[in-house]
């Protein structure tokens, strides 16, 4: 009889630190990891991000993993058991994905693999901004075997301590593991074994959020961009990807007003603007972009 692969699904809320998990287990595991990603916006940033890693890699772009992408997903993981034959298989869902849908699919439909575990990343520092827990947030929190607190050192203890009881209201079966930056024991995140057996999902999938991209191959007056940054307004709750600067390209990453800089090795600008409303302000914001061009 074949042995079915494990594999884990990750899952949270826009710019709650999905990709940066990611990083974290390339890093610190050593067995054979394939990733299928499935991305909000035009242009694959955190696909960029996790190239070159030694890891085998399935981009699903265009649509959503837990409804319009969903044959294409089963085809991805059998082609990926077929051709790579990994230890684990690892799924990072859009930050608007409902996993509901998908955990049933994979229990239901995907015979060569076994679904080892759901885990959901929180931004800890989020969940005070922004206390009431959306529709599909909640259905992420709700879905998960592990929950990843991220942020921590964001917040108070008090605070912590607050968003911990609200998380276990709403998951009373998942552990809470609260990190910086990700920063977690990968055997914590991989052999749970769930047993929970997923209903079939009444699914009305309603993205709450908008995008758009940017790509120039100017060089952007650092001073300039950073005062672009700092003056995002709210309607933009996550932004991300590549800014070339006159000495080097980093990686932009933006969440909740909060941003940072890290140096990355990468061709270009290339931003993804996510939030709500967003065609009312796309062309001020290229525009304000724009001013920073070199």
């Amino acid at each position: 009889m074949q042995v079915r692969t494990p594999l884990t699904v990750i899952t949270g809320p826009l710019g709650s630190g999905k990709t940066t998990l990611l990083r974290h287990i390339l890093d610190t595991v050593s067995k054979k990891i394939a990733i299928l990603m499935n991305e909000f916006g035009e242009i694959a940033i955190d696909s960029k991000i996790i190239a070159g890693k030694n890891v085998q890699m399935a981009d699903l772009g265009g649509g959503c993993v837990c409804c319009s992408l969903l044959g294409e997903f089963e085809a991805a993981v059998d082609e990926i058991i077929d051709t790579v034959d990994p230890d684990i298989i690892v799924v990072e869902t859009t930050g608007v994905a409902e996993p509901d849908a998908l955990v049933f699919d994979i229990q239901e439909s995907l015979t060569k693999v076994r679904l080892d575990g759901v885990v959901t990343v929180i931004d800890a520092d989020a969940m005070v901004k922004y206390p009431s827990v959306g529709h599909t947030s909640r259905i992420q929190i709700e879905a998960a075997d592990t929950i990843i607190l991220n942020k921590i050192d964001l917040v108070s203890e008090s605070e912590l301590k607050a968003i911990e009881e609200k998380l276990h209201s709403l998951n009373q079966v998942a552990s809470i593991l609260a990190t910086k930056r990700c920063q977690v024991d990968p055997d914590l995140l991989f052999g749970i074994g769930r047993e929970r057996v997923e209903a079939p999902p009444y699914h009305v999938h309603q993205p709450e959020f908008e995008s758009f991209s940017y790509t120039t191959n100017a060089i952007c007056d650092r001073t300039c961009f950073e005062e672009f940054a700092d003056s995002l307004r709210t309607e933009v709750y996550r932004a991300k990807g590549f800014v070339k600067f006159s000495d080097a390209t980093y990686l932009f990453n933006f969440v909740a007003g909060r941003w940072e800089l890290e140096l990355f090795e990468q061709e270009g600008t290339q931003l993804v603007f996510i939030g709500k409303q967003l065609s009312e302000l796309k062309d001020q914001i290229i525009n304000n972009l724009k001013l920073c061009e070199q």
